[in-house]
């Protein structure tokens, strides 16, 4: 029976400034509404790529929440999970990137719907039926995401399941009272981990990357990847370690692109292929995300990365 994949955390729609500047301390020119939330884009590029796959979360009923209904069905995502709350609103996210490619936000996500997120019939009934989870520190900040998320890992686990892990903690939620227990309480039930570039050290005291894995490996963490951003990415087990290029492409909007990386490895990899063909279109799916404004624009179909990696070897 095929692995169901599911995720739980915030849905939400995304506002990009298009100047570069620090942040939003005066009027700006905008673009968006973009559907976004690195949970939901790591699920929608999941599902675009035919795995069996929901995610739990809840929007407000209004424009956002539908935006984001709408493109997370037509890409083949369950999304009976999604709770709809009356009078309350979707969250949301303002963007602005600065001259050297760094980005500020400016976040609506604890106060949001999703914030309030609660376990529902519905929920538990997903939890029951998936057998691999996919959580990000993002769901772990909000204490109604938090609370379901770890109840969902306590069960799969259980269960026999597995679990990912992507630590994507922007510096704007690093101060939520009990974040750092809920990740080190997720690192410890973790199979396959996901950091991107320093992310690695979050966890360990090591202070060089070959430390940093074998301290990480030695706590049953099954496999690593390394997202290196434009300079590729690499993959970690106790057979050793593989290496993905970089693929040179235009970069447009890089957010969602470690999202699109991640639902594209635990995608492939929980249904049949091995860990360097999953790295390889990972990586493509990574790529070819910052080709797109918008963070769910770019996730990929087989089709999609199939070109670009033929494009790319024949460059």
């Amino acid at each position: 029976m095929p692995t169901k994949i599911l995720t739980i955390g915030e849905i939400l729609v995304e506002i990009v400034a298009t100047t570069k500047g620090d942040g939003f301390l005066e009027a700006q020119p905008l673009t968006g509404p973009y559907p976004s939330g690195a949970p939901a884009i790591f699920i929608d590029q999941v599902g675009k790529l035919g795995a069996a796959c929901a995610i739990i979360s809840r929007v407000g009923d209004d424009d956002f929440g539908t935006l984001n209904l709408r493109r997370l069905v037509a890409d083949g995502v369950d999304t009976n999970g999604i709770a709809i709350a009356p009078g309350e609103s979707t969250g949301s996210a303002f963007v602005r990137y600065r001259e050297d490619g760094s980005r500020r936000f400016v976040f609506n996500i604890a106060h949001s719907a999703c914030g309030r997120l609660e376990k529902t019939q519905a929920a538990a009934d997903l939890i029951h039926e998936c057998s691999h989870l996919h959580l990000m520190g993002s769901a772990l900040a909000a204490p109604g995401m938090r609370a379901l998320a770890l109840h969902a890992l306590q069960h799969i686990k259980a269960r026999g399941g597995s679990v990912s892990f992507d630590p994507n903690l922007r510096r704007e939620l690093l101060g939520a009272p009990g974040l750092h227990e809920a990740l080190q309480q997720t690192l410890t039930a973790t199979d396959i981990f996901l950091p991107s570039g320093d992310e690695l050290y979050l966890f360990t005291t090591a202070q060089n990357e070959s430390d940093a894995i074998a301290e990480l490996l030695a706590r049953g963490i099954k496999e690593i990847l390394l997202k290196r951003g434009e300079q590729g990415a690499s993959h970690y087990s106790a057979d050793g370690r593989l290496d993905a290029a970089p693929i040179a492409v235009r970069e447009d909007d890089p957010t969602g692109a470690g999202d699109s990386f991640g639902g594209a490895y635990i995608a492939l990899r929980l249904n049949g292929h091995d860990a360097a063909s999953a790295l390889r279109y990972a990586n493509a799916a990574g790529a070819r995300a910052v080709t797109r404004i918008g963070p769910m624009e770019g996730t990929s179909t087989l089709a999609e990365l199939d070109a670009l990696l033929i494009a790319h070897k024949n460059n």
